[in-house]
C-alpha cells in the first residue's frame, strides 16, 4: 500500500484529501504546516507529497526544495496545491523540483488522475534505482575480481609495486608480472577500449592467457611476437569490436637489459641517475596499433640498458587524461614532469602519486580505470 502524506495548515483541506485518498486504498498521513510535514517525510518517507504552496512558516516551495535534496526522498513525488496559476509560477515551482500541480478548488476526478500518475513515475523510479544499485554492485564485484587478479608486490631481486583504481564503471585495465625463468621476468599492462564488464572481460582473458603460458610455441621473451600472437587471437570481428593498448617487456637481471614493444600504449617513462643533476628520462614505446585493431600488423622490439638506482613506470591513460578543476585536461608531459619531480624527493612515490592526482581530479571518482607499475632496480 502506497503512503502519502497530505501538507497544509488548513484543516478542511487536509481532512477533504485524507477521505479523498483513503477511499482509493491510499495510507495517509497529515501535517499541518512545513517543519513537521518534512519530520513526518524523514521519518517514514512516502512514496508521494501533496502540499500546500502558501502556508506560515516554510512554505511549499521551501518544503520541496528540502525535499529533493534528500538522497532517502529523491524518488518521493511531490505535488504542489495551489490556486496560483501563472505560467511564471508553475515555472517557479518546477525549477524548486515540484513534479506536479493540484489547482484549488480540488476536482476529485484530477486529484485521483494526478496521484495515479504521481505513483506509477514514482514506482519507475524507486525500479531503475534497485537495478541501478544491483549495477554497482556487480561493478563492485568486478573489480575486486580483477585485484584479486593481480599481483603481489615484489621486494626482491626487483622492487615491483602496483595501484589499480577502477573508476565507477569499471574499465578494461589489467596488469601483471612473473618470471618466465631464474633470471627473466615479464612485465605488461594493457587497457581494453570502454568501461563496464565487456573491457573488463577480455583484459582477463588477456592475464589467463599469459599466465597460463596458453598460447603454445610462442616465445615469450619476444615482445613484439607475444603482441602479434595476441592480435590475431584478439581480432575485434570476434570480440565484440574490443581493441586494447598494451606495453609488454622481458627484462634480464644478469645483464640489465629490457626488451620491449608497444601497441598504441602510453610510453614507459624510465627515469635513471643517483642525484636531480644526473637525472635521465627515456620514453620507451614502439610502433605498433592496439591490439585487436586490424590484422597483420607488425610489431617491432626495442632494447635498452637498465643503469642502477632506475625507476621504470608502466601506467594506463587514465593517470593522465584527467579533468582539473578548471576544465583542462591534465596531459601525459605533466604526468612525466610529475615521475621526474618524484625521483630524489620522496619515498612511496605511488602513493604520492594517487593523492596528486585524485586531489587535481575535479570529479569524485575516475573516469577511467588508473592502473600504474614501478619497477625500481637497484
Amino acid at each position: 500500500m502506497f503512503q502519502i502524506l497530505v501538507i497544509d495548515d488548513d484543516l478542511s483541506i487536509q481532512l477533504l484529501l485524507k477521505r479523498m485518498l483513503e477511499k482509493q486504498g491510499y495510507q495517509v498521513i497529515t501535517a499541518s504546516n512545513g517543519q513537521e510535514g518534512i519530520l513526518q517525510a524523514l521519518t517514514s518517507p512516502p512514496a508521494l507529497i501533496i502540499c500546500d504552496w502558501i502556508m506560515p512558516g516554510l512554505n511549499g516551495l521551501e518544503v520541496c526544495d528540502r525535499i529533493k535534496k534528500d538522497p532517502n526522498l529523491s524518488t518521493t513525488f511531490f505535488i504542489l496545491l495551489t490556486s496560483l496559476d501563472s505560467v511564471a509560477d508553475r515555472v517557479k515551482g518546477l525549477d524548486t523540483g515540484a513534479d506536479d500541480f493540484i489547482s484549488k478548488p480540488i476536482e476529485q476526478n484530477e486529484l485521483k488522475a494526478r496521484v495515479r500518475a504521481g505513483l506509477r513515475l514514482h514506482q519507475l523510479n524507486r525500479d531503475l534505482q534497485t537495478q541501478k544499485l544491483l549495477l554497482e554492485t556487480e561493478l563492485a564485484e568486478a573489480a575486486e575480481y580483477v585485484k584479486s587478479l593481480l599481483p603481489l608486490p615484489m621486494s626482491q631481486p626487483l622492487g615491483i609495486n602496483s595501484r589499480f583504481i577502477p573508476s565507477r564503471q569499471l574499465g578494461g585495465d589489467c596488469f601483471d608480472y612473473y618470471w618466465l625463468d631464474c633470471d627473466h621476468i615479464a612485465i605488461y599492462l594493457l587497457d581494453t577500449a570502454g568501461h563496464g564488464l565487456r573491457a573488463t572481460l577480455p583484459s582477463v582473458s588477456v592475464l589467463n592467457l599469459l599466465r597460463s603460458r596458453a598460447l603454445k610455441g610462442l616465445n615469450y621473451y619476444q615482445p613484439s611476437q607475444v603482441l602479434a600472437a595476441l592480435n590475431n587471437t584478439f581480432q575485434i570481428n570476434y570480440q565484440n569490436d574490443k581493441y586494447f593498448t598494451i606495453w609488454y617487456g622481458v627484462y634480464n637481471q644478469k645483464t640489465r637489459q629490457l626488451i620491449y614493444a608497444s601497441a598504441g600504449h602510453p610510453p614507459g617513462v624510465l627515469i635513471s641517475g643517483n642525484s636531480p643533476t644526473t637525472t635521465e628520462t627515456k620514453l620507451l614505446k614502439t610502433p605498433g596499433m592496439p591490439v585487436g585493431m586490424f590484422p597483420e600488423t607488425k610489431y617491432v622490439d626495442e632494447h635498452c640498458q637498465i643503469n642502477e638506482s632506475s625507476n621504470l613506470y608502466i601506467f594506463s591513460d587514465g593517470a593522465y587524461e584527467i579533468t582539473k578543476s578548471d576544465g583542462s585536461l591534465w596531459s601525459l608531459d605533466g604526468f612525466i614532469q610529475l615521475l621526474v619531480s618524484l625521483q630524489h624527493s620522496v619515498d612511496y612515490q605511488l602513493d604520492y602519486i594517487l593523492n596528486y592526482v585524485t586531489k587535481l581530479n575535479s570529479k569524485e571518482v575516475f573516469d577511467d580505470d588508473l592502473s600504474i607499475l614501478q619497477i625500481r632496480f637497484d
